[in-house]
């Protein structure tokens, strides 16, 4: 795969993070971490090195500069901010949004979105209609232009996450899918024990 990104930054941060997470972040810890979430219980019997806790914390903080610096990238690329940004890739996989469908899915106020949904229809990406079934709803669509641009985003994402997994030997991909996998319901676990 062909891109104009191989020299950027944030992809030499993501090799650099994948060659440590591939060292100190095995199947084998992830899975007690799985394991202690489930049971909180019995998460003492579980021990964590304080090596392991260190390397994980500072993994974690490395993956979360590199996706903050690949945001803001996008975002400059895209010429759009941030929220406007995120807000529309709401609408890749949805015909129709409204304006309390976003305020629920990008967890901010209505107030906010209000914003970032005028932004996004003055820069002729979405527009506004009236629901046929119920006049006091307005749907948000994706105008032509927003479409391209989403296309455009998704083709740029693509790009990049090709480029990371191709670092990464076929073998290793696999692996290192599963370990995300885990760690993502590690995460999710702990963050419905702080609900």
């Amino acid at each position: 795969m062909r891109s104009k990104f191989r020299n950027f930054d944030f992809l030499r941060e993501c090799q650099y993070l994948y060659k440590n997470i591939k060292k100190t972040i095995d199947t084998n810890f992830l899975f007690v971490i799985v394991l202690a979430m489930n049971d909180f219980k019995d998460f003492n019997n579980a021990e964590v090195s304080e090596y392991q806790l260190d390397k994980f914390q500072e993994l974690i903080g490395k993956l979360f500069q590199c996706c903050q610096e690949r945001m803001q990238y996008q975002c400059d690329r895209f010429q759009l901010p941030d929220a406007e940004f995120r807000c529309l890739l709401l609408f890749g996989d949805e015909r129709y949004l409204t304006a309390k469908s976003i305020t629920h899915r990008m967890n901010v106020v209505k107030s906010r979105v209000s914003k970032i949904i005028d932004g996004l229809i003055r820069k002729s990406l979405i527009q506004c209609i009236a629901d046929p079934e119920d006049s006091r709803v307005k749907l948000l669509s994706l105008t032509p232009a927003g479409q391209n641009k989403i296309n455009e985003i998704k083709h740029f994402m693509e790009d990049v996450h090709g480029q990371v997994l191709s670092q990464m030997a076929p073998d290793q991909r696999q692996t290192m899918l599963t370990n995300l996998d885990i760690l993502k319901a590690s995460m999710e676990a702990v963050k419905e024990m702080m609900v």
